[in-house]
């Protein structure tokens, strides 16, 4: 826990290949079943202030309580996931911490001195921000706004996963323009 922002929610890992990821988490691991898409819907994205389209494949699971990102970049717009691929590095790229009052949290995050890299939006209620404290690597933090489409598409990914059976392992993203 926290003391800060709760509880560590997402772990979130930067893949080389997201196809050959997914089949280790589910097959070795157990970890499933996967949402993908092949290009997350990013509004609003920035990186060091500046606006950039990014192409990213993300999956997301649920193992108990925690869930776990599974990112590929797939351009070379600037990004912290970029970053941490072009530092040769892969694996635990950050935690996310999820909140339900992204304004005040940013405020308060803002207030003690993080200093902001990477935001954007995914979907209404879907906003995100990454910090630059990436002191050792995994250590970024995340703080996600999860309220409504997206926090709804998260709770039905961590339902999916409560007695899954190991079947049909990868499954696609849930449109959020009808959650």
């Amino acid at each position: 826990m926290s003391r800060f922002l709760g509880e560590i929610r997402q772990l979130g890992y930067v893949v080389n290949d997201i196809e050959a990821a997914m089949k280790y988490w589910s097959e070795t691991l157990g970890v499933g079943p996967w949402f993908y898409n092949p290009k997350v819907p990013i509004e609003n994205y920035r990186y060091a202030g500046e606006r950039y389209q990014p192409h990213n494949s993300v999956a997301l699971a649920n193992s108990g309580f925690v869930q776990v990102e599974l990112i590929q970049v797939r351009n070379d717009v600037p990004s912290m996931y970029r970053d941490f691929l072009r530092a040769g590095r892969t694996g635990l790229q950050h935690v996310a911490y999820w909140t339900t009052d992204y304004d005040a949290d940013l405020q308060r995050l803002l207030a003690q001195g993080f200093t902001p890299q990477m935001s954007g939006e995914v979907g209404k209620n879907g906003r995100f921000i990454y910090f630059d404290t990436e002191y050792h690597p995994g250590t970024v933090i995340e703080l996600s706004e999860v309220m409504g489409p997206k926090g709804r598409m998260f709770d039905l990914i961590r339902a999916a996963s409560q007695d899954w059976d190991g079947q049909n392992p990868v499954r696609p993203f849930p449109d959020l323009n009808t959650l």
